[in-house]
Formats: C-alpha cells, structure tokens, sequence
C-alpha cells in the first residue's frame, strides 16, 4: 500500500471508529507532519488529503479518493476497521487508541503508527 493511501486510511479509520473530526496526522514512521482531514457521519465519510489537494470519502464499506483514483473496501467493528486497498491489491488492519492510530500493511507485513489531531 502506497504510503499516502496509508494515511488516508488512518485517517478515515479514526473518523469512522470514534466519531471524532481529524484535523491532521503525525506519521510517527516517516517522522513527519501530515495536514489530512477527515469527518464521518454515521457510516458517510469525508475528507482532504492538504499536502496533495486530494479529497477522499464515500459511504462503507466502499471509499474512494480524487487523485489517483483509488478505491478502499472498510468495514468497521469492536473497534477496528479492516480493509482491502483495490489499487494495490493490499489488505488492511487498523486499531484507534485515544489519539493514535495503528496500521497493519499486510502487504509489507509492518505497523505504521500515527498520532491523531482532532478538533
């Protein structure tokens, strides 16, 4: 999975298991600020990708996002989302605790943790 579908993921997972806004993203493994918003109503999501002008959301279990067309299959339950990247054929795991959240790439078989900001 590509690092900037990761992070939207995170992003959407977070909206969508708290019900709280994200208003931005520290990507702990590339040590780097991302300015990522998402909001979920219920099972309608919404969000923007600032550093690449990419807007992204959609209703579960299907999301997609503007730049490079990609398509994300999540399901949300007990607490985690789980999914499936269309794009890069890649398989999702992702645990939200308080302000942080935790990614498993199945495909690289690795944990990318992000420190959540929310409004």
């Amino acid at each position: 999975m590509q690092s900037d579908i990761r992070a939207i993921v995170a992003a959407s997972s977070h909206a969508l298991v708290t019900g709280n806004k994200v208003a931005g993203l520290y990507d702990q493994s590339a040590d780097r600020h991302l300015r990522i918003a998402a909001e979920a109503r219920g099972q309608h999501l919404q969000g923007l990708d600032g550093d690449r002008g990419v807007k992204f959301g959609g209703t579960l279990p299907e999301l997609s996002e503007t730049g490079a067309g990609g398509s994300i299959y999540m399901e949300i339950g007990d607490g985690t989302a789980r999914g499936f990247d269309r794009t890069t054929s890649s398989h999702f795991t992702c645990r939200s605790d308080d302000d942080v959240v935790q990614l498993y790439d199945h495909s690289v078989s690795a944990w990318f943790s992000y420190r959540v900001q929310t409004v």
